[in-house]
């Protein structure tokens, strides 16, 4: 492993081998949560791993022990979770939680999986290893670029805004709707690693991919939408690294990842040989490819030149005759995950709400502080550190800092008027920390 190591390698096995999904109801549990503190250390590892280009332990672990297919199901099992059990939670007028971090590690979790799925699938034989939860995982990713595209059609991601009125699992409703749009970023990058290895999927996947979601179109909508692009005070702001950055008008024509990544997964639906064949160019999916063209500048091809290639294939198909509706009776797979836990949970969400209220999210100061103790053995910051893609951002203003929390270490500020401006809000999660670090 690399030279800052979080893990050991016999460490990092024992943590793989270990990984099971949960049901529904367990989630937020003990043995729930340590499955989550693997996790994160699974997740920190592999990415230090990846930027010390000395091999990657993790995913080769990974796939050995089989282990894609369980972090595909957790995914979506946490998702599922997200949307029926936690709106019940949100409205039980008997549930008003002192703390809510056991009840964040839960949302938060989807993010974890989401980019640790993005950390490793970047190798070919990952997505071969997912076997057929990776049609699972092709519908969880159309699910959340979808409603990508649905809310940037709706004015764009959601603000950050201050409240002063707002009970605190409102501000946990607001930190989940933000989280999302992070999500759906990941969930593009997993995509379009899942369309490098376009040739050797199955016939199921490919007609999963091109006929029942018809991902090139709904790629084209994105490549529209542009969601992760805004204006802010006459300035171009783009989505990176988790947050909103401001481009400098020297760097305003530069591609960036998540347009690199459409564009990339676009190539590989359209060009390759396999998708081609299987794929109905029908006049919907003619007139939307063609918008393309406008966006396929010189200065683009310059970046990415193999999109010359795509250039060639959308001035032939400006000649081509569409083709009708295939009708063609194809015998294929179908993804259960989704199906099978709305199955086991269907009609039992307010029952398993309830039961998290009373024997999960209730818990003692004690269990609380101890809680603190693993979280911040977990989150070590030498390692979020090596990790992070550039100096920390002030908590409150979201300006370079140079300044950090003395009493938790784990907020960043730019100066002390933005950290008591910020304290209303960082105070109890601040002081959970500190408890938690003098208990060790």
């Amino acid at each position: 492993m690399g030279d800052l190591e979080l893990l050991l390698p016999g460490e990092a096995a024992v943590l793989v081998r270990g990984l099971r999904s949960f049901p529904l109801r367990e989630m937020g549990s003990g043995g729930w949560n340590q499955q989550h503190e693997n996790l994160e250390k699974l997740n920190m590892q592999a990415i230090l791993d990846a930027t010390a280009s000395q091999g990657e332990p993790i995913q080769e672990l990974l796939v050995t022990h089989g282990k894609i297919p369980t972090l595909v199901e957790e995914l979506i099992a946490v998702e599922m979770w997200k949307q029926k059990v936690f709106p019940v939670l949100c409205r039980l007028e008997d549930f008003k939680p002192q703390n809510t971090f056991p009840i964040y590690m839960v949302v938060h979790h989807e993010a974890s999986i989401i980019n640790l799925l993005e950390t490793v699938f970047f190798h070919k034989e990952v997505c071969e290893s997912a076997e057929d939860a990776v049609l699972d995982l092709i519908d969880y990713c159309h699910r959340k670029l979808t409603l990508l595209v649905a809310r940037s059609s709706r004015g764009g991601p959601p603000e950050e805004e201050e409240c002063q009125s707002s009970t605190p699992m409102q501000e946990l409703q607001k930190q989940a709707e933000l989280m999302e749009f992070e999500i759906a970023s990941k969930a593009l990058s997993v995509l379009r690693y899942i369309t490098d290895c376009v040739d050797s999927l199955s016939l199921s996947t490919l007609n999963r991919m091109l006929s029942t979601h018809n991902l090139p179109c709904l790629l084209v909508e994105l490549l529209e939408h542009n969601p992760w692009s805004r204006r802010e005070g006459g300035k171009l702001q783009q989505f990176e690294g988790g947050r909103w950055q401001t481009v400098a008008p020297s760097e305003q024509q530069k591609l960036s990842k998540l347009d690199g990544q459409v564009w990339i997964a676009l190539y590989n639906l359209l060009l390759s040989h396999e998708a081609r064949a299987r794929y109905c160019l029908t006049s919907f999916a003619k007139g939307q490819l063609l918008k393309l063209q406008a966006f396929l500048t010189d200065t683009l091809v310059d970046q990415l030149p193999n999109l010359a290639g795509l250039q060639g294939f959308l001035a032939q198909l400006a000649l081509t005759e569409t083709q009708p509706p295939k009708k063609d009776l194809v015998l294929e797979q179908i993804p259960e995950i989704w199906e099978q836990l709305e199955r086991e949970n269907r009609g039992k969400w307010q029952a398993i709400a309830k039961y998290q209220l009373r024997h999960v999210f209730s818990p003692s100061e004690q269990d609380l502080r101890l809680q603190a103790r693993r979280w911040a053995e977990t989150y070590r910051l030498d390692v979020l550190e090596a990790i992070a893609p550039e100096r920390p951002r002030c908590a409150y203003c979201s300006a370079e800092a140079s300044k950090r929390c003395s009493r938790c270490q784990n907020e960043w500020y730019c100066c002390r008027e933005c950290q008591v401006k910020h304290w209303e809000k960082h105070g109890k999660a601040c002081v959970l920390a500190a408890q938690g670090d003098r208990a060790k």
